[in-house]
């Protein structure tokens, strides 16, 4: 029998992006979708409502932008995650915590100072609450 990581790697782009967004998703696949190298891929699975805290740990400091912001979206993260976001190099994930509601009233403030205009916006506007979306045959995930 073919191990789990054979498997995984004999897999079509479009095998793993189905893997990434089924309600069905075998926990075998869960830790090669932490580390997918295509990025389409490693965003839908961080956009599960499902990911798992030590899940949420391990995208929240990817190197990629797309996948930060994908995780800063999220109503369950830690007080820390919330401040290494505040400061997060990249402004569109800067942007995309200013509208989460576990942002303090204290980071809220320096959201409003950033040195871009977008984010000092999205600051201004205050907490928007991630929602569901579910299409059939999906897990849900946050938007």
């Amino acid at each position: 029998m073919a191990s789990v990581e054979a498997l995984w790697r004999g897999m079509s782009l479009e095998e793993r992006l189905k893997w990434a967004l089924s309600p069905d998703l075998p926990d075998d696949y869960r830790p090669f979708l932490l580390r997918e190298q295509w990025v389409q891929t490693r965003c839908y699975f961080a956009r599960r409502a499902d990911l798992r805290s030590a899940e949420v740990e391990v995208l929240a400091q990817d190197g990629d932008y797309v996948i930060r912001l994908c995780i800063a979206k999220r109503p369950d993260l830690s007080a820390e995650q919330v401040a290494i976001f505040c400061t997060d190099r990249d402004p569109n994930v800067r942007y995309a915590i200013a509208r989460n509601p576990l942002l303090t009233e204290q980071q809220r403030a320096v959201l409003l100072q950033d040195e871009d205009e977008l984010v000092r916006t999205a600051a201004a506007k205050g907490p928007r609450p991630s929602k569901e979306r579910c299409r059939p045959g999906q897990a849900p995930l946050l938007r």
